[in-house]
């Protein structure tokens, strides 16, 4: 059984690591519709931001759950 809470936290880990590096090349990804975030200011997640951080909070709390239940059921 902790061979597959193992196997789960590897991959959930990857993925989030994934994303986040898509967060980080997509910094201001309104600029690929033309317009230009400079950084300052209120900014709006729309769209593929939004998703991308939604995903990232969902992962973040698989795997903090995955590594408690690792932890419990590994000893």
């Amino acid at each position: 059984m902790a061979l597959y809470f193992n196997i789960a936290l590897i991959l959930v880990s990857l993925s989030l690591v994934v994303v986040i590096v898509l967060q980080s090349r997509g910094a201001g990804l309104g600029g690929l519709a033309g317009g230009e975030y400079s950084g300052t200011g209120y900014h709006v997640r729309r769209g593929l931001e939004r998703v991308l951080f939604n995903v990232t909070i969902g992962l973040s709390v698989m795997f903090f759950i995955l590594a408690l239940l690792s932890a419990v059921i590994g000893g």
